[in-house]
């Protein structure tokens, strides 16, 4: 499952991030405005995507991005944003 972050919030806290994909094997999506922009995966992981190696990650990095909907907010943006962050719907998700 991915951790979802805002873009604002990952600024700041890069360092913690880059350390929760290497060494705790999380997938990291920031977030702008509540939809991905982009995701953080390890090396390893990226290495096995582009060499096609590992149909397995490929799928588990979908599911952890198509999972979005469901992931708990980010520590503290319930607080910094207040009930929106804790209210957003698939209605909201949707293009």
């Amino acid at each position: 499952m991915a951790y979802e972050i805002p873009v604002t919030q990952a600024r700041a806290e890069l360092a913690d991030l880059i350390n929760r994909v290497v060494y705790g094997g999380e997938r990291v999506v920031v977030t702008r405005h509540g939809r991905p922009l982009v995701a953080l995966v390890s090396a390893a992981d990226l290495e096995k995507l582009e060499a096609g190696e590992a149909e397995e990650v490929q799928e588990q990095v979908v599911r952890s991005i198509s999972s979005l909907g469901s992931v708990a907010s980010a520590p503290g943006e319930r607080r910094r944003f207040g009930i929106a962050a804790e209210h957003r719907g698939e209605h909201d998700h949707e293009g």
